[in-house]
């Protein structure tokens, strides 16, 4: 298969497996989005979604979000982990939309880049799932495949991003970054990788990959 065969057999591959794709992080509009987003760093989704309503339950949007003291919000999200930063950024956040942007959570990727503990990945989700704004978010699984499948040198997540971008058509990119990660999630993990159940990788995958994982596979049985 040559590149455009192998981009094809991967798209078509994601959208016979997610036709319809959840989306991982529980919330009700662009700011509980924000806040969700920013609260997975370095930990799960499922553990997220449990602190999530706590949270929102106290504050769902900025204004009642300011009323609550950093300590408050860190003492709510302290099972998240990294909660003394995450509760600054959130309470700082709140402030930042209140004074320069009404309350409202902005569209564009340079606003939301400005926002206290927000980077490039956490806004890229914001607009792309918030606003159906085409992005390209690259979190450790978008990584971690796109590498394997040869599509990238796998440097950083900076050069992944280009390459994905380049690679897949604008139109597909919202849906095609979550189909990623469900993707990974399920059949081709960073730990207990079973290639029987990765057909991508197994169809596409780079060759180094391929032939690292079956010495591996040898070496273990």
């Amino acid at each position: 298969m040559n590149k455009a065969e192998k981009i094809a057999f991967t798209i078509s591959k994601l959208q016979e497996l997610y036709p319809e794709i959840p989306v991982p992080l529980d919330h009700k509009d662009p700011y509980t989005l924000l806040i969700a987003v920013l609260m997975s760093a370095q930990s799960t989704d499922v553990r997220v979604n449990k602190i999530t309503p706590l949270l929102f339950a106290k504050a769902d949007n900025p204004y009642d979000m300011v009323k609550l003291s950093v300590e408050e919000i860190r003492e709510i999200i302290k099972p998240v982990g990294l909660s003394p930063m995450k509760a600054k950024g959130i309470h700082g956040l709140s402030r930042i939309l209140i004074d320069k942007h009404n309350g409202i959570v902005p569209q564009e990727l340079e606003y939301l880049e400005e926002l206290p503990a927000v980077g490039h990945k956490t806004a890229s989700v914001v607009v792309s799932q918030a606003f159906g704004i085409p992005a390209f978010p690259v979190d450790t699984h978008i990584h971690r495949l796109l590498y394997r499948w040869g599509f990238t040198n796998g440097k950083n997540v900076v050069q992944t991003e280009k390459d994905a971008k380049r690679l897949f058509p604008r139109e597909l990119w919202n849906d095609l970054h979550l189909q990623i990660i469900w993707y990974g999630r399920e059949y081709s993990p960073a730990r207990g990788w079973d290639m029987e159940k990765d057909i991508i990788t197994k169809t596409i995958g780079r060759k180094t990959v391929l032939n690292e994982y079956y010495k591996n596979k040898k070496t273990r049985f």
